[in-house]
């Protein structure tokens, strides 16, 4: 047997370096056709001034203890400052920075990076428990090895990546009446996934959550920070009812907890009543609003410092009007810049694409105009909300269950704030919806669970709000009980049909004086 290892002969299986098993069959090979002892892989850790050791042969108590190197000390982190292959012919605490290698007996040591998109994303060490001069043969054959390996990191991130976007971005947009929303995530170049996205959330005061934001960077890292800043955006939006508020909590805990991150992050609140969205940019450019009757123009919004970027900050909250039948357009930089060609120059084509109409088709004529055939060479997120003329009904469908009774109250404070009924016939509205999905909750499943259907419909100058399970009546548990139907009958007409295929409450209630027709 050789005591070298061809470099073409690590090329042949790169591709089937995907998992884990591969991964670690890789390593044994490396170890046999290098004839060593002892084989390690080092990952450099978020933030990159750390190696963590990830994977090892011969010694394996290296991952076991969670050994961690700091890029420029000792052996494993020269290899990574220095970015290339080292050697060392004596192994003890001046040249190594883990003991571990020199308590195993190593005599010899060769490292190289591991290099994935021209960065250091770890190093690849072999060792030798006899004294050993390593040849240029076996450093080729070690940087083959670590190519492979690169492959197959690259791959795993992919593959995690995606997983994570899939559980960050909506899987999908809120149905709210009188609401059209419409979205596309694409991909830049060869990543599957980086720091883009949007959100979309109900909010305590009725109101709608909308975001949409980048967070600088690429594959896996850029996911998982992206992750931890739409968790915090969410956080905040649930104290402070202020975008600008909300960014500037946001941009204080990610340079306390995140330095050296950057993101642009544009976060806007739509009223209940949809009729004005107030929004905040932290560096991200401006939405396109098209009004009926008029052309598109991009909103007039103060565009304040990236997160990230600047030192406390003042930050600016702007409201703009949002008339019946108006379109407003939000995205990312990846969709309007061009590598030889000026951003106004896809500012503009965006802002002339964009024309009043559904949602979807918004999306998929801006898409057509700005993307056509070509990948893009950088990420892009579109999120399209219209604001439509007519007031329709309201139909939803929740889980049986109490946590969706807060659900159910919000989309109906929303409806009913869109479609200008408020006062006393809003709050009964409210209180008889609520003890009619109350009694659906708790009396109409077993433990199977199952739904409850709410609709409400504005007719000829009433509301009717329409409650139905299908499940089997139960009697009342406890004392003081079965008082929900005297509620209801305060707060309008009340009609209860029960049946073997479940119940249906319908409440009727004149809008007179509020709102007569």
């Amino acid at each position: 047997m050789a005591r070298t290892a061809s470099a073409e002969g690590w090329r042949r299986p790169v591709s089937t370096v995907t998992d884990t098993h591969a991964d670690s069959a890789l390593l044994h090979r490396v170890c046999q056709e290098l004839r060593v002892d002892t084989v390690v892989v080092l990952l450099l850790a978020p933030g990159g001034r750390e190696l963590v050791a990830s994977a090892a042969v011969g010694i394996e108590l290296e991952v076991r203890h969670g050994v961690r190197i700091p890029v420029g000390q000792g052996f494993a982190g020269r290899v990574a400052a220095e970015r290339r292959p080292v050697t060392l012919d004596r192994v003890d605490g001046t040249t190594v920075f883990n003991k571990l290698l020199w308590e195993k007996g190593i005599q010899s040591l060769l490292g190289v990076p591991i290099l994935a998109g021209g960065e250091v994303v770890g190093v690849l060490h072999v060792g030798s428990l006899t004294p050993r001069e390593f040849t240029q043969e076996d450093v080729e054959a070690l940087q083959a090895a670590a190519q492979s390996y690169a492959l197959s990191i690259r791959l795993q991130q992919a593959q995690a990546a995606t997983a994570l976007q899939r559980s960050l971005l909506p899987a999908n947009l809120p149905e709210i009446p009188s609401l059209d929303f419409a979205a596309r995530y694409v991909p830049g170049g060869h990543s599957n996934f980086a720091g883009d996205w949007y959100d979309v959330f109900s909010l305590p005061n009725g109101c709608l959550g909308i975001v949409i934001g980048d967070v600088v960077g690429h594959d896996l890292p850029a996911a998982v920070v992206m992750g931890r800043v739409r968790s915090a955006l969410r956080a905040y939006a649930l104290e402070t009812t202020d975008p600008a508020d909300v960014l500037t909590r946001l941009d204080r805990k990610l340079q306390h907890f995140e330095p050296g991150m950057m993101a642009t992050v544009l976060y806007g609140t739509l009223d209940p009543g949809f009729d004005r969205l107030h929004l905040s940019s932290a560096g991200h450019l401006a939405p396109v609003l098209a009004r009926r009757g008029a052309p598109a123009e991009f909103a007039q919004l103060t565009v304040d410092p990236p997160i990230g970027t600047v030192r406390e900050p003042r930050r600016h909250t702007t409201s703009v009007a949002l008339p019946p039948g108006t379109v407003a357009c939000f995205y990312t930089d990846g969709l309007v810049e061009r590598r030889h060609a000026p951003i106004e120059a896809g500012l503009e084509l965006l802002r002339s694409t964009v024309a009043e109409g559904p949602a979807e088709e918004v999306c998929t004529g801006v898409m057509s105009a700005l993307i056509g055939d070509h990948v893009p060479g950088d990420d892009v997120a579109l999120l399209a909300v219209r604001r439509e003329a007519e007031i329709g009904a309201m139909e939803i469908a929740v889980s049986a269950v109490p946590e969706s009774l807060k659900d159910i109250r919000s989309a109906m404070r929303r409806w009913l704030s869109s479609t200008g009924i408020g006062g006393d016939v809003g709050g009964d509205l409210l209180l008889a919806a609520g003890e009619a999905c109350t009694n659906s909750v708790e009396h109409a499943y077993g433990p199977a669970g199952g739904d409850v259907r709410v609709r409400l419909e504005r007719l000829r100058g009433e509301v009717v709000i329409t409650v139905r399970d299908s499940g089997r009546w139960r009697p009342a548990r406890g004392k003081n009980r079965g008082r929900g139907l005297t509620l209801m009958g305060k707060c309008g007409d009340v009609h209860v049909e029960r049946g073997t295929e479940g119940t249906t409450v319908v409440i009727r209630r004149r809008l007179w004086p509020e709102g007569p027709e």
